[in-house]
């Protein structure tokens, strides 16, 4: 589903001029591709260019805290002339005695393709216009109605990279001939039934007032949403492969593209392609000039070819006077991989793949291809991929369960962990983490004890007594807060669990950053948010309060767009990767990464640039991918089977390395730390606004060449995004360049510091 954030805008005033036909007679109104005809019972038909009746609208739902729900019983039609001099529909509606005194006029007006609709309520100060519904009746669609979340790409005037903003919702209905499209500024599709589509109003002085758009055609949602919202130019730019994701080196990559003239005149229009490379190289470009009539779209067809792997950026502009709407998406190349560690594996998934597009054998087998080998929450009923699924898939699942009612009666204590500890056990979970992130406020134990005795204790108890093979993990702690488990472990609640967790959020440092827990900030900004200094303060708990399983139950790279607190794209998928491998350096079971999509959950694909939840995922709103997600599989194939051997000694106190051994040999991981630990460090202090540089701006400075110690011939060097090179050895030794960017070695020895 897609759960709209913003409400209807109002419409200005439109003041009938002259009545031109009798309120018996039907009423009719045309423009290019669209007719409306409003019968003397007030109904609206909807009829397509080719004469088709598509739609028929008939009556309006308002809401009212002292009436309730009431919907219109008829409405009387009249021919009305615009201040354009347009003509339209005004249907004045009755309403039952119990509406309360409210009254609803109505005024449709038509432009090519397009009816615009538009309700003026008048009532009390006890209207709740977001509860307002249009009635509608689809008249014998070919496939069930379908909901898309519109969005909008922007360009900053400071500067940065582009974005998306919300731009309504469409809810699309099918022929085999054509479409029907409804749009709205904000709508909730679970409220939408097959009578009635969720229409919230907006506040007036003196009631509210709420706008749709009709658009029939046969285009895609987005161009219909353009139209609808009079946009005088749109596109789109989508793919054939599911998530834009190919798995070998050579194939055309056909990125498919279609343009709206949202206005009333045809306009003449340029249309401008680019696809780029990690490093800015541009791979290939397109420049097509057109005419695109009122109310239509174009489509056209741009290729670039793939590489062997890594990915493609790609934009897609049109331009036609000063008018301009762009579109990005990203194209993807990751070959297949024998993943064969098992349930041994590290690596998981936070947040359960609830966004199931574009079906959900696809998103199975993009988990299997990122070598995903736990998902944190999944039980029947749960959205997402069945518990089933997970299983004949090889997929270890877990449960978080929160809502524990602390300090709560006996009473609901109990029936908060009958009801959760049953599900944990009949959903075949392995791990029950109870609970989430309730150590607030951070580094303070207000809430450790009544957690032990409310929560997990309780839980535990039931598992015990129910012979369940269920482990538990404490509730994932926000930070590495080692005030609230000393107070956790004073009141026994660390032989409760098998496994801690916790949630290492991370700010503008990189991951190698390790403050020592006393020099720790707190605050929005704070030190606090830090990766391995938090991990090794975790280790240390471990170490003194007894053994057990790390898990980190959520880990990110937050990619909020021109926010200098957190990642570029560039630095996510850096970070992704020294994130993975410091987690196997320093012992974790399992890392959830947070989260497969950009989305909040709840409101799949609703654009929401300003919310940082928004932002955590490896792949972009559109579900194609971030840099992020090459990133994570090039850690999951490097680390499979690998095991940590220890941090290199190098010349340089500067230049850091890790060693693992692997079944294909010794791995290095290398990068340097002459540039610091701190991340977009030239911000500014008086905003939280930072003109990110686009993906493929490499923004490390100091580039730092460091002899090691070859195996053979030739050392092969991996980026962050699983991209190869083959250096060359002399005499036993290859040189190498390093800079703030992880990379990966093959081909060096077991000893490659020692020269």
């Amino acid at each position: 589903m897609f759960l709209g954030t913003t409400l209807a805008g109002v419409a200005g005033s439109l003041l009938p001029v002259g009545v031109a036909q009798a309120a018996s007679t039907p009423v009719t109104i045309s423009a290019d591709g669209i007719t409306l005809t409003a019968a003397a019972d007030g109904s609206v038909t909807v009829r397509d260019g080719a004469g088709v009746d598509r739609i028929r609208l008939a009556r309006f739902m308002i809401k009212d805290s002292v009436a309730g729900s009431q919907p219109t019983t008829g409405a009387t039609p009249t021919l009305v002339t615009l201040p354009d001099g347009r003509p339209a529909i005004q249907l004045d509606y009755t309403l039952p005695a119990a509406a309360n005194g409210i009254t609803v006029r109505g005024r449709f007006d038509v432009t090519p393709h397009h009816a615009h609709l538009h309700w003026d309520v008048t009532g009390p100060a006890t209207l709740l216009p977001a509860g307002f519904m249009i009635g509608r009746t689809v008249l014998t669609p070919s496939a069930p109605e379908t909901a898309t979340a519109l969005t909008r790409w922007n360009r900053d005037t400071g500067g940065g990279v582009p974005y998306e903003t919300n731009a309504g919702v469409v809810y699309q209905d099918t022929w085999p001939d054509t479409k029907a499209f409804v749009r709205l500024a904000g709508s909730r599709p679970d409220w939408t039934t097959a009578s009635w589509v969720h229409a919230p109003g907006t506040a007036t002085s003196g009631g509210a007032s709420t706008d749709a758009d009709l658009v029939l055609g046969a285009m895609r949602p987005p161009a219909a949403g353009a139209i609808g919202a009079a946009q005088p130019l749109g596109v789109e730019m989508w793919t054939d492969q599911p998530f834009n994701l190919w798995h070998s080196a050579g194939q055309p990559m056909d990125l498919h593209t279609q343009v709206v003239n949202g206005g009333s005149t045809a306009r003449y229009v340029r249309i401008s392609w680019w696809a780029k490379d990690f490093d800015g190289q541009v791979l290939a470009s397109r420049t097509v000039d057109s005419t695109v009539a009122a109310g239509a779209v174009q489509d056209f067809t741009f290729t670039v070819t793939s590489p062997a792997s890594g990915m493609a950026f790609t934009e897609t502009s049109v331009t036609s006077g000063g008018d301009e709407a762009f579109a990005r998406t990203n194209l993807t190349v990751l070959p297949s991989y024998d993943y064969r560690a098992g349930d041994a594996s590290m690596f998981g998934l936070a947040n359960y793949p609830w966004l199931l597009q574009p079906n959900a054998d696809a998103v199975l087998g993009l988990l299997q291809l990122l070598g995903i080998r736990w998902v944190r929450i999944a039980y029947d009923g749960a959205p997402g991929l069945p518990v089933s699924t997970l299983d004949a898939a090889g997929i270890a699942h877990n449960v978080e369960l929160h809502g524990i009612p602390l300090g709560g009666t006996p009473a609901a204590i109990a029936a908060w962990a009958d009801t959760n500890t049953q599900l944990a056990i009949s959903s075949g979970a392995r791990h029950f983490e109870v609970g989430n992130e309730l150590n607030r406020p951070f580094l303070t134990d207000q809430t450790a004890a009544s957690y032990v005795s409310d929560g997990l204790r309780p839980v535990r108890d039931r598992l015990t007594a129910a012979g369940a093979s269920t482990k538990v993990l404490n509730c994932g702690l926000s930070g590495m807060d080692y005030v609230w488990t000393t107070k956790f472990h004073e009141v026994g609640g660390w032989d409760l669990i098998d496994g801690f967790a916790f949630h290492p959020g991370r700010g503008n440092f990189t991951p190698d950053y390790a403050p020592a827990p006393s020099d720790w900030t707190m605050g929005t900004n704070g030190t606090y948010w830090n990766f391995l200094g938090s991990l090794r303060k975790a280790g240390q708990v471990i170490a003194e309060y007894g053994q057990k399983e790390l898990w980190l139950t959520e880990s990110y790279a937050c990619t909020m767009p021109n926010s200098w607190w957190h990642d570029t794209y560039r630095h996510a998928a850096e970070n992704v990767l020294l994130t993975l491998a410091l987690a196997r350096a320093e012992g974790v079971r399992c890392v959830n990464w947070y989260q497969l999509h950009d989305s909040v959950l709840g409101k799949p694909q609703i654009a929401n640039p300003a919310d940082p939840e928004y932002h955590y995922g490896l792949m972009n709103r559109d579900t194609s991918a971030k840099p992020s997600l090459l990133a994570y599989a090039t850690a999951a194939r490097i680390l499979d089977e690998a095991t940590f051997v220890r941090w290199l000694t190098l010349p340089d106190p500067d230049l850091k390395g890790l060693l693992f051994s692997t079944p294909s040999g010794p791995v290095s991981i290398l990068w340097s730390r002459k540039d610091g630990y701190v991340l977009n460090p030239n911000h500014s202090t008086a905003s939280d606004y930072f003109a990110a540089p686009e993906v493929w701006v490499d923004d490390w400075p100091t580039k730092t060449d460091l002899t090691l110690v070859a195996a053979g011939s030739t050392v092969c060097e991996v980026d962050c995004i699983g991209r190869e090179r083959s250096l060359t050895v002399n005499a036993g030794h290859v040189t190498v360049r390093l800079d703030g960017a992880p990379r990966i070695y093959y081909g060096l020895t077991d000893t490659p510091d020692v020269v």
